[in-house]
Formats: structure tokens, sequence, C-alpha cells
């Protein structure tokens, strides 16, 4: 009863410091698409970390003043593979854009006429394409009678959209503009009251204020926060627009996913307005993509600088100078969005944090979900004196209540980390009975943070859905690699348990060794042997990496990860199934030879046991094959259709998450079956590889893999069978495949397959998505 009555409390307590604060959450999540980046790299971007997206852009027919679309099949398919990667985000037709004429809106702008013919062209193309809203990029309007026109057009759009919501009984469209950094363009000042009534808020281009193409003669930070030089900046354009009466609640700021790259006068002269002579002549065009700024960077091995006083960042080589926002610097400005009440933000050219596991956009989405680090901002007028009385009383309730909690979670810890020497004993036993050695360590968060050295950024080796990995050293010198589960985590304790306690059986060398676990201050971390290589999909799927792994060595890689599945599906003392077989899973050492790793979805099958069904369905979409999708059943012949994936995916260094095709309308199995079918299966393969030298051809592996990727599990092979017609692929007569599981066309040869199985889209998901969970219908 007592705790009740605390609680209660606490609740009212909370509620009148919520009420006198001026703290505001962000909102919007948003970026930017431009249709000339292709649908290809659409299908690459991870989407899930904005919760709205601008597809653009739609212009305008001078003649007509209507619409148009340049690519309208560009548009559908962006309305198309948004709803089904993330359902939950709002998309907006974006409208202009810098490449658009600026004129011609003005002219537009002028009649009621053509006014009105293209705001109800706008209403009318965007409920036909499913967008939920409408965004005005007119870059810029530059004279007094552009603003006032613009003026005009916001009142009579806002009506328009307005009505039509009403006749229709649909949701009123979303309705909003980018503007300048600055409200004043050349003496002429936007009609901010008109934009401030009208507008659900504004996109402020907090960017583009330094290019090489309009400030050749001096390097500087295009998109800096701060200007204690110039007055130029994000933060500049803030203050300005909110002098002018747009309130903050209506600010959307701008972060872009691109630089600007200019050529060194002199190259020993390499800081911040140093003197330039234009763009660098490293690529044709100065804008550079944040993907293509940090492939710079490693191949180029560029010096990297992060400038706290402006909060920006550059780097150099040689005589190329490049402006960019990196991930601190993201983070930086979105906790300043927080500090400053703003709406939210948007990333401009999403497609530029493609390559790179999508490090802006998970950046600036965590850091806006995550506490405000910025100032809360001023306080209210006097609290009352029933506030004043309660700070103190809450606080030593917070105080009590935190003991509480601390020690509750440290007893209920206790048991759990008891219970995992317990099963890491047990395992240890068993081995020992077996003759096997696993020798796991259990680690002190102390020893973990000195070997990371505090988890720094510079140890960090990358990141998946379970959290990040950092490169460490042990005191004794042992170089490791630490997975650090996030609070956000999909893979629980359950999984963590499992990965420590299934790694504890199985020794084999085509598998990663776990060192050993920390599970102390709350934290869940495996310790790993250090893999100096990466991943695999580090190689593949770089133009340049890709190099590094010639035919030879992906055979030595392909024969690798069929010994390791053989030892779990075979050679153990039990059977294991990993479902999670991926590119991003297999590590390679020194060598170059691959390992298995991540057993945290790994399951362990019994002597009599083939298969087994959940109700959880886990591992990574576009691996995992129909029968565990549509009704959690998985067998050995899972890992199966997953390496068949990965097999096709080594040979051509093609994503399964793209088109292709002549229409770009089909999978990756798909695509490899037809040109298979076609003669055509050269085609299909990474250009680069060359099988001439090697008994193992590369037209063999596609067969093998398409017999891997079949709908029908009976249809596929073992591991075994794998593995023998690999050894023996002179000698046998292979036979052909049936169309692969997931192909949107019939099967041609109507043979006998599973049935009641839904067509999955495969090319629609993402490689590095690992379900967390999906209840099968």
């Amino acid at each position: 009863m007592a705790f009740s009555y605390t609680n209660i409390f606490l609740f009212f307590f909370l509620h009148q410091l919520i009420i006198f604060s001026n703290g505001q959450n962000i909102t919007i999540k948003g970026g930017y698409w431009l249709w000339d980046s292709g649908l290809i790299a659409l299908n690459k971007i991870d989407i899930t970390p904005f919760s709205l997206l601008f597809c653009g852009f739609a212009d305008i027919n001078s003649q007509s003043n209507q619409l148009i679309l340049t690519s309208p099949n560009s548009f559908i398919q962006f309305t198309r593979i948004v709803q089904q990667k993330n359902p939950s985000a709002k998309i907006l037709l974006s409208i202009g854009g810098g490449g658009a004429n600026k004129t011609t809106y003005g002219v537009m702008a002028t009649t009621p006429n053509s006014r009105k013919s293209f705001i109800d062209s706008s209403i009318k193309l965007a409920r036909q394409l499913g967008f939920h809203g409408l965004d005005l990029s007119w870059i810029f309007p530059e004279s007094a009678s552009d603003m006032m026109n613009l003026g005009i057009l916001l009142n009579e759009w806002r009506i328009a959209i307005n009505t039509e919501a009403r006749n229709s009984s649909k949701v009123a469209l979303l309705f909003t503009a980018a503007v300048s950094g600055s409200p004043r363009i050349n003496g002429s000042i936007y009609p901010v009251q008109s934009l401030a009534k009208n507008l659900d808020w504004i996109n402020l281009i907090a960017y583009d204020f330094y290019g090489p193409s309009w400030s050749p003669s001096q390097t500087n930070s295009h998109a800096q926060l701060f200007d204690p030089v110039n007055y130029v900046s994000g933060s500049d354009g803030i203050n300005q627009w909110i002098q002018q009466g747009v309130p903050p609640q209506k600010i959307v700021f701008g972060i872009p996913f691109y630089g600007y790259a200019w050529r060194l006068n002199n190259t020993n002269i390499h800081g911040l307005r140093a003197p330039a002579i234009g763009k660098s002549d490293v690529y044709d065009d100065p804008w550079m993509t944040y993907a293509q700024i940090r492939d710079f960077i490693v191949e180029h091995r560029a010096t990297t600088i992060h400038d706290d006083g402006i909060i920006g960042d550059y780097c150099y080589s040689e005589n190329t100078w490049i402006s960019y926002d990196d991930i601190q610097t993201v983070r930086t400005k979105v906790s300043y969005i927080k500090s400053r009440g703003l709406l939210g933000y948007y990333a401009m050219d999403i497609s530029g944090d493609t390559n790179w596991n999508s490090l802006l956009s998970h950046a600036a989405s965590q850091e806006a979900d995550g506490v405000t680090q910025g100032e809360i901002g001023k306080k209210k007028k006097k609290l009352n004196r029933l506030v004043i009385i309660l700070i103190p009383i809450g606080a030593l309730l917070i105080l009590i209540l935190l003991v509480f909690i601390i020690w509750y979670l440290r007893r209920r810890q206790v048991p759990k980390f008891q219970e995992l020497e317990r099963n890491k004993m047990g395992s240890n036993n068993k081995a020992r009975k077996s003759g096997d050695n696993s020798n796991l360590q259990v680690f002190s968060f102390d020893e973990m943070k000195e070997a990371t050295n505090n988890f720094s950024f510079d140890n960090k080796l990358g990141e998946g859905g379970y959290g990040p990995v950092f490169e460490g050293k042990l005191r004794n010198g042992e170089k490791i690699a630490v997975k650090r589960l996030s609070e956000t985590s999909s893979q629980g304790f359950e999984e963590f348990e499992n990965e420590v306690i299934l790694t504890a059986k199985l020794q084999h060398i085509n598998l990663v060794k776990v060192v050993g676990f920390c599970i102390e201050n709350g934290e869940k971390m495996l310790i790993y042997e250090y893999m100096p290589n990466k991943s695999l999909d580090h190689y593949i799927y770089n133009q340049v990496r890709r190099l590094v792994l010639n035919w030879e060595k992906r055979v030595q890689i392909i024969e690798g990860i069929i010994q390791g599945l053989l030892y779990l599906q075979e050679y153990s003392r039990l059977t294991i199934i990993h479902r999670d077989i991926k590119a991003s899973n297999i590590l390679l050492d020194l060598q170059m030879k691959p390992k298995i790793s991540d057993f945290g979805m790994a399951r362990m099958f019994k002597e009599d046991e083939v298969e087994a069904n959940t109700s959880r369905i886990v591992g990574t979409l576009g691996y995992a094959p129909p029968e565990y999708i549509k009704q959690g059943i998985y067998s050995t012949k899972s890992d199966v259709f997953s390496f068949g994936v990965l097999l096709l995916q080594i040979i051509s260094g093609k994503k399964n998450t793209c088109f292709y095709g002549p229409d770009e309308q089909l999978n990756l199995l798909e695509y490899a079956f037809e040109m298979w079918r076609d003669g055509k299966g050269m085609e299909f393969m990474d250009e680069s590889l060359d099988d001439k030298t090697s008994y193992c051809k590369l037209l063999n592996c596609m067969q093998i893999a398409l017999l891997c990727v079949q709908k029908n599990p009976l249809d596929r092979p073992t591991m075994l069978e794998v593995s023998n017609m690999l050894k023996n692929i002179a000698n046998l007569v292979i036979e052909f495949p049936k169309r692969p599981a997931f192909s949107v066309k019939e099967d041609e040869e109507k043979s006998e397959s599973l049935k009641n199985y839904d067509l999955v889209q495969e090319t629609e998901e993402v490689d590095t998505a690992t379900i967390t969970q999906l209840i099968a219908r």
C-alpha cells in the first residue's frame, strides 16, 4: 500500500515537472530520396530509421502548369517499396528541387488559373500514387513579386487540400515546403506569415552555404552548425526564421548526406578556409555522397578532422579537401535540434548513406530517440509554491526508488549469472568427457572497458541489430572482438545464453571461437577471437575490395563454409541449425579462411529429430526459406537454402536487396534462374572472376546454388550432397533445378511443390534486417 501511494505521488510530481518543462521530443525523422538515384539504390537503403520520406522531384509542365513525372515508374515503385519496408512511414511527393527551372514556378504563381491548374494536379497525383502529402521545393523565389505570389499560392493550396479532404472523407494531405537557410534572399523576404499559417512545417535548407562552384577560392564547411566568422550557419538560420515569426515547432532542420570536394592550392595548408582553386579533380563532379567520401577516406588514407567549433567535418589527402558531416556531427546536430525544440530533422539524399550500413541514418535516429543531451531551455515563469515543495520530496522519492530498482535488478542478475555459470560448467564437463576443451572465460566489465579503450568509436568494427562490435586487446596482448548487446537489441538474454552454451560445445576450424562473456553491470557481452579481415560482405559487394577475392580464394571460402555447416549438421554431437547464415556472419581470418559466426539464433536437434516448428521467427529476411517464414518450420534444409542464397552472392557479387533483369522486376534468385535457364549464366557472374584454371567452375556452382534455393525443402540437397557435388563436380551429372522460392512467375515445370505459401518478394527485404518476431499465420 505504501508503495502504491509512493507511485501516485511520484507520478504527480513528474507530471508537474513535465508541465513546466520546455523540452520537446523529435517528431519528424525525415529523408529525401531522389528518383534519379535509381531503384537499385533505393533497395540498398535502410529506411527503418525514418518516420517520413520525401520522393523528389516532380516538375511543372510550363504549358499546362500541371505536374509531370520524368520517370513515373520510379515514383510508383518508391511508394510500394517504402510501404513494404517501413509501413508506418509517411511519404510525401516533393515538387521542384535544385534542378528545376525557378522561372517556370514564378510564372505559374502569377495568375489564379495557372495556380489552380498546378494545385489541382498536385493533389490528384499525390492521391493516385498513394502519397500522404505534398512538399514544395521552389529553389528559390528571389524577387519581391515571387515572394508575394508564393504567399498567395500557399493560401490557395491549403484551402484546396482541406476542401479535397472534406469532400473525399480522407485525411488531409500533409503540406510542407523547403526554404532557404535564411528568410531573406537577395533583399526579398519570404512570406513568413503565409508559411507559418498554411504549412504543417518548413524544411530548413541548412547546407550548401559554401561549395567549390560558388566559393572556389577557399575551402569551407558547407553545412556548419555554427559560424563565428561570417554567421552563415544552421544555427544562424534557425535564429533568423524564429525571429521572423516561425515557431520552432514548425521547423525541420536539414542534414546533408553528401559533401563537396575542393582542390587545395597548397597541400601543406589544409585547414578550414584554406586557399583553394575550385573543384577537386578526383571526380568529375565536386558533389560527393557520404558513401563516396567514406570510400575515398579508406582508399586514399585521408586525414579526417572533426571541428567542434563549427560542428562539421572535413578530410584531406594530397590536394583534395572534402567538407561533409560524419557520425559525431550528425549526432550533435540532432541533439541541438532537440534542445531548440524543433519539430525534427530531414536528411538530404538518403542514397548517400548506402554501402556503409546506413551509419548516418541510424546515428540520427538513435540520437533522436535518446535522452536530450543539449540544454533543456530556459525555465518558464516562477514555479508555484506547490512545485517548490514537491521538488525535494520528489527527489528523495526518486532516490529511494532508484536504490530499490538497483537492489532488485542485482538480486535478479545473480541467479541468472549463477545459472549461466552452471550451464557453462555443464558444457565444459560434457566437453571434457568427449575430448573437447571449450575454456570459456568470464570477464569483468572493467576488463572489457580497458580492452576496448572505453568502447571507443575508433575501436568500433561495425554494428548490427544486436548492437556494436569493438576491437579489443587483453592485458596478455591477445586481440579480441567484443559484441556488446544494446538495450534495444532484438537478441535477449535467451539468445545470448544460447550462444554462450552452444559455442562452448562447438569446436571447428570453420566456426568462430568464443573466448568468453561478460554479464556484469547489466551488460551482455560476447568476446570472440579477433578476425582481422572483417566479414565476407565487406568484400563481395564493393567494386574495389572484391578484387581481393579472386576465384581461387572464393572457392576456398565456399569450401570452408560447407565444412562448417557439415560439422553443425553431420559431425557434431548434436545436429545444429544455425538459422542465420548470411554474408555478414561469415568472418575471414588472416589467411582469408571463413568462419561462421553468430549462434544466437541457432537451435539443437536431438538424434531422432529432423525438423521443428516455432511461432517466433528469427534470422534474416532474404536468406530464410519459405516454409520457415510462412509456417515457422525449420530443419537442416533451412540452412541449405541460406547457403544457396549466399553461394549466388559469392559468385555474382550481387545483393539480394535489388531488382534485376531488363525491367528490374526479378529478385536475385529468380534472375539467376532465368539467366542459367537461358544459357546466359556467365553474364550473371562477377566479371572479375576467372575459373579457367580451377577445378571448380562458376556455372556448376550456380547450378548447385539453384538446387539449394528450390521452394520445396524435399527438393533441396543436403549439405553432404552439396559437398559431394562440389568435390566430384567433373564426374557428376547434376540434376536441373526447379524455379526457386519467392518467384513471381509460375513454376514452368508444374512440379509438386509446397502449397499455401504466400509469394514473398525477397528483393524488397534488407540483407541486414534481422527478423525479431513474426507470428506465423
